[in-house]
């Protein structure tokens, strides 16, 4: 958000920035989302919800789970939330008492440890390094000890990387012998490339699944996500939400509802981030940047940047500074080795991201001959 701040004060002072910092797409709503929004808002009182959300939109979902992923989901387990971000704090609240841990990734999205620490939760890091591809592995878990919760991400941010079926199944059976609470964190589903992500709920019975209307669906601003709990689990959350949030809003209900018909239009988006994605690989490489995360999904690059000799804030400020290009230095995501590394977005139309690409090898060969 720093970066974005003074990204954007460059702006304003006239300055051409291209932003590969914030992870949200260029594109707007689905077509069918805004439709239906726009005859809400003309139609529709717009009132509170049911705090669990709107039963059309709940019952929506379990079928999307029923036609994407061969998975049946009962609608009374699903949980309408104002964005993932809300359906963190739920399933925190839900799951874990003052002083317990959670497991997560290291490098990993920062909200998750900021989250759990102000809950009074103890974030608890597995490190996943460029060895394993910086996945997370039954087997990394299993050497933590102490813990009453796992977090994981797949694909994940910063570094897009997706877990193989395989290797759920052996995390949730890990979770299961344990008895370890699992949360698994989706939102970037439906944005894969040479893989596909399958749903966690497809293991274990017991599982948290989060999602959002964000990534795939580009609906950032709309602040609508949902979750998957287990049936003992839903009047908890229930009262939680009505006491947090009385309800997720009802215009963003409405759409996210005609969302989940605008695949077409979605998987178009789908492949111009894979144009990027291929487009900004092909530049880095050749700019002389390091090893470079597997990128198997979501919309980022996480790349080393230590062949340039610079701790990763100060090549990320230069960057800006310099060359007018914003990225998110690696020390947001990995407090130990972050400084390494620089993820940048390629959600940005493709144009942009050509230009951002063709300024960060011109600014790259400035540094090299310095």
């Amino acid at each position: 958000m720093d970066v974005l701040d003074r990204a954007n004060a460059l702006a304003r002072a006239g300055r051409i920035v291209y932003h590969l910092e914030v992870g949200q797409p260029s594109s707007k709503a689905p077509q069918l989302a805004l439709e239906a929004a726009q005859r809400a808002l003309s139609e529709q009182v717009l009132g509170y919800t049911e705090a669990l959300g709107r039963p059309q939109l709940r019952e929506r979902i379990s079928k999307h789970y029923r036609t994407v992923y061969g998975v049946d989901v009962a609608p009374e387990r699903v949980v309408i939330t104002t964005g993932s971000s809300a359906g963190f704090v739920l399933a925190f609240l839900a799951l874990f008492d003052v002083g317990q841990s959670l497991a997560m990734a290291n490098p990993g999205y920062p909200a998750y440890r900021n989250i759990t620490r102000a809950l009074g939760v103890r974030p608890r890091f597995i490190e996943c390094r460029e060895a394993g591809q910086f996945r997370l592995s039954a087997a990394a878990l299993a050497t933590v000890r102490d813990i009453d919760g796992v977090l994981i991400a797949s694909p994940s941010n910063p570094c897009g990387t997706v877990v193989c079926a395989d290797e759920l199944l052996r995390i949730a059976g890990v979770c299961t012998e344990r008895g370890l609470q699992l949360i698994s964190d989706e939102i970037y589903h439906g944005i894969t490339y040479e893989t596909s992500a399958q749903t966690m709920l497809a293991y274990s019975p017991d599982v948290v699944v989060i999602n959002s209307f964000s990534k795939y669906f580009s609906m950032t601003g709309w602040r609508i996500g949902w979750m998957v709990v287990p049936e003992w689990m839903v009047s908890t959350v229930e009262r939680l939400a009505q006491n947090f949030y009385i309800s997720a809003p009802a215009i963003s209900q409405v759409a996210a509802l005609h969302a989940l018909d605008a695949a077409p239009e979605l998987d178009g988006h789908v492949k111009g981030y894979a144009a990027n994605r291929k487009l900004l690989m092909q530049a880095l490489q050749c700019a002389g940047f390091g090893a470079m995360a597997p990128a198997d999904g979501a919309f980022y690059l996480y790349v080393d940047v230590s062949p340039f000799g610079l701790e990763s804030s100060v090549f990320t400020s230069r960057l800006l500074e310099e060359a007018g290009v914003a990225a998110t230095p690696g020390i947001d995501f990995d407090p130990v080795d972050g400084g390494r590394w620089v993820r940048f977005s390629y959600a940005s139309l493709q144009s942009d991201v050509e230009r951002a690409a063709a300024a960060i090898s011109r600014w790259c060969g400035t540094l090299k001959q310095g």
